[in-house]
């Protein structure tokens, strides 16, 4: 719309230039008719864009309303219009590409990666066993009480007791703990001083063994 409207004034410019200058031409000096026939002749083709000043300011008049038409709308219905000419001067958009799924190959039929082939050796080495090495076993505890219990199979009840001083004190403390400890051939009996040996778990409470069987009980 702009660029319509300064069209049509650079044209009515133009046109007003022209009719001046037919105007003024018959303002200077005249020269007698006697002496050439030219000017006769040129006279009524001067007069000629005169009969187009009406329509010059016409078209004048009419961009001028267009403008005050133009200003006199909200802004809003001119931004309307704009964009609805942006619209359909603008390309119709690509419709966009559907993409379809890849169909889901079964395994057999999937396309397979080449495996580079290993060079076999023509011959295979012997195995070897390499012996494996033999740890010292740790030290394991070693306790010396007296059986209080025989009563149940292959499993003998041990009192150790224990004599201490009191660290802050210093009096003499003599506690006791208890002990389950296996005896498979079932030897030791009550009163008997035993020694018991730390070993794997044989029971929810088994921990020990008999070792041997320091005194008898009288």
């Amino acid at each position: 719309m702009a660029d319509e409207e300064q069209n049509n004034q650079e044209e009515n410019e133009q046109v007003e230039e022209t009719a001046e200058e037919t105007v003024s031409a018959p303002e200077g000096p005249v020269a007698p008719a006697a002496e050439s026939e030219e000017p006769a002749a040129e006279e009524p083709a001067a007069e000629e864009p005169v009969a187009e000043e009406p329509v010059a300011e016409e078209s004048v008049a009419e961009s001028v309303a267009e403008e005050a038409v133009a200003e006199e709308a909200p802004a809003g219905e001119a931004e309307s219009a704009e964009e609805v000419e942006a619209e359909a001067d603008a390309p119709a958009e690509a419709p966009q590409e559907v993409r379809r799924k890849r169909k889901r190959l079964p395994r057999a039929q999937r396309h397979r990666h080449s495996k580079p082939k290993r060079e076999r050796p023509a011959e295979r080495k012997a195995i070897t066993r390499v012996p494996k090495p033999e740890h010292p076993r740790g030290r394991r505890q070693e306790r010396r009480g007296v059986v209080i219990s025989s009563g149940m199979d292959k499993t003998i009840v041990v009192r150790v007791d224990a004599v201490k001083a009191h660290p802050k004190y210093l009096k003499v403390v003599r506690r006791s703990t208890k002990f389950h400890a296996h005896d498979e051939q079932n030897q030791a009996k009550v009163g008997d001083v035993v020694r018991i040996v730390e070993t794997r778990p044989l029971s929810k409470t088994k921990n020990w063994r008999l070792a041997e069987i320091v005194e008898v009980a009288k």
